[in-house]
C-alpha cells in the first residue's frame, strides 16, 4: 500500500505536465461533461503503482493481474494519445483479455471442456467490464471514488473469507484511487484517461473473477460493481433499440442524464457512490449462509437498481435538482 501510494503522489505532479507536452489533452465536445480542455491519462502513476506494489506482494493470482494492468494501461496510454478505431481496439481488448483468462484459469487444472467454456467467459467478462468502465467515467470523480469503493468490498470480502489476494488486491486498488480523487474530483487538474479507465476496469475485473472462481457468491462478487453494470447494459440496450450506433460516444447514461437535470458532477460522484457502498453492503448478506436473509437483500438490490434506472424521469417531473452546480 505504501510502495503504490507513494507512486501516486509521487507520479501526479510529474504526469500533468508531460501529458501537456504529448498533447494529451481532451478538448470539450457535444457529448463532454467539462467545458475546459484538461489533460488526459492520469491513470499512468496509478498503472505504475499497482505493478509495483503487486510485483512486490505476490500471491497466487498476481501475475494475473499485474498482466491484465500492464496490457491494459498500455493500450489505453496508446489511445489517449491516438485514438484507436473501436473495432481494432476490442479485438485487441479480446485478445488480451483472452490471455488474462488463461493465466487464472490454467491453475484451475480444469478438464479440457471446462476450460475452455471458463476462459472464454473470463475473456468475455474482461473485456465487457474494462469496457463499461471506460463508458461510465464521465464526471469528475466517478471512476476513481467507484475504484475506492470496489477496492475496499473486495479487501474486507478477502479477510472475511480468508483469501490473501482479494485482501491485498482491493486494498491497492483502492489506495490507487483515494490518491488519485484530490486531482480528479473538485476542479479536475487531469482526468483518468483510457489508461487509467482500463487500468481500473481491467483490475476490479480480474478481482471480480478470482472472488467468483475462489467461491465467493454472485452477490459479493458482483455487488461493488453493479451499479456500473447496470447503467451501461441498461443503456446499450436502449441505443440498440433506438437504432442508434451503440459504439460511438454519447452522453446518454443514467448519470449523464442526472448531470443535464442540473446535478452537479460532485453530487452524481457521491450519490452514485452511496448507492454503490449500499449494493455492496447488500451482496454481503449472501455471505451470512442464511438464505432468507440472501433472498431479502437480492431483492432489495434489485429495487435499488431499478429505482436507479428509472430516477431520471423522476427527477424531471418533481423538479428535483442538485444544490451545488
Amino acid at each position: 500500500m505504501v510502495c503504490c501510494g507513494a507512486i501516486v503522489i509521487a507520479g501526479e505532479p510529474i504526469a500533468v505536465p508531460l501529458l501537456r507536452r504529448l498533447h494529451a489533452i481532451d478538448v470539450p465536445g457535444a457529448r463532454s461533461s467539462h467545458h475546459i480542455p484538461t489533460p488526459r491519462g492520469g491513470g499512468v502513476p496509478i498503472a505504475v503503482g499497482l505493478l509495483a506494489a503487486m510485483g512486490l506482494a505476490g500471491g497466487g493470482a498476481s501475475v494475473a493481474f499485474m498482466t491484465a494492468i500492464a496490457f491494459f494501461g498500455l493500450l489505453g496510454f496508446a489511445d489517449d494519445l491516438r485514438a484507436l478505431p473501436a473495432t481494432r481496439r476490442l479485438a485487441v481488448q479480446a485478445l488480451g483479455s483472452a490471455g488474462v483468462a488463461l493465466l487464472l484459469i490454467l491453475p484451475l487444472h480444469l478438464a479440457a471442456p471446462v476450460l475452455a467454456a471458463a476462459t472464454v467467459a473470463t475473456a468475455v467478462w474482461i473485456t465487457g467490464f474494462v469496457n463499461v468502465y471506460n463508458f461510465m467515467d464521465g464526471v469528475n470523480g466517478i471512476s476513481a471514488t467507484h475504484a475506492l469503493i470496489a477496492g475496499a468490498a473486495y479487501a474486507c470480502y478477502g479477510e472475511w473469507v480468508q483469501q490473501r489476494f482479494l485482501l491485498t488486491a482491493g486494498l491497492l486498488v483502492a489506495v490507487g484511487a483515494l490518491l488519485f480523487l484530490p486531482w480528479n474530483a473538485g476542479r479536475a487538474r487531469v482526468f483518468l484517461g483510457d489508461v487509467g479507465s482500463y487500468t481500473l476496469g481491467a483490475a476490479l475485473a480480474v478481482i471480480a473473477a478470482c472472488a467468483v472462481l475462489r467461491g465467493l457468491p454472485l452477490e459479493a462478487a458482483l455487488g461493488p460493481l453493479a451499479l456500473y453494470l447496470t447503467d451501461t447494459a441498461w443503456t446499450l440496450q436502449r441505443r440498440i433499440r433506438a437504432g442508434e450506433r451503440w459504439l460511438q460516444p454519447h452522453r446518454t447514461h443514467v448519470y449523464q442524464r442526472w448531470c443535464d437535470a442540473g446535478w452537479s458532477h460532485q453530487e452524481v460522484t457521491l450519490l452514485t457512490g452511496a448507492i454503490s457502498v449500499l449494493l455492496g453492503l447488500l451482496g454481503t448478506a449472501s455471505l451470512t449462509g442464511n438464505p432468507a436473509l440472501r433472498a431479502s437483500a437480492d431483492l432489495a438490490g434489485l429495487v435499488i437498481l431499478a429505482a436507479y434506472l428509472w430516477s431520471p424521469v423522476w427527477f424531471r417531473r418533481l423538479g428535483l435538482q442538485g444544490e451545488l452546480g
